[in-house]
């Protein structure tokens, strides 16, 4: 599965995250932003995949949230901050979906920076 993700560090075109549909969703891209370095890592078909990637580049589990891109959703139903590795209870996220409205606008900031 590794080869369907990708760190991504300078923002991509429609066209280009369009090519993770379908692998293996077919309307939704699983993300991991790291909050720190202001990077995705895209693709995979569990968030862990990518975020195994981003551990292995440097990235800080602490700084790693997860979440669905919905890319044909309208502005507001395109990011869905819900996965697995967001449950952190030293970070008073006890959830998989993230509770900080801060760091909401943090991940929205990034994702909007790279990928919309």
């Amino acid at each position: 599965m590794e080869q369907d993700i990708k760190i991504i560090k300078e923002k991509i075109s429609q066209d280009e995250l369009r090519l993770f549909l379908g692998k293996p969703f077919i309307d939704m891209v699983k993300f991991i932003v790291d909050i720190e370095k202001e990077i995705i890592g895209l693709g995979g078909e569990m968030h862990m995949d990518a975020e195994q990637i981003l551990l292995k580049n440097g990235s800080e589990q602490k700084n790693l949230w997860g979440g669905n891109i919905y890319p044909d959703k309208n502005s507001e139903e395109k990011i869905e901050y819900e996965s697995l590795i967001n449950i952190k209870p030293s970070q008073n996220n006890r959830s998989m979906q993230i509770q900080g409205e801060e760091l909401k606008k943090k991940i929205r900031s990034i994702v909007d920076d790279l990928l919309f």
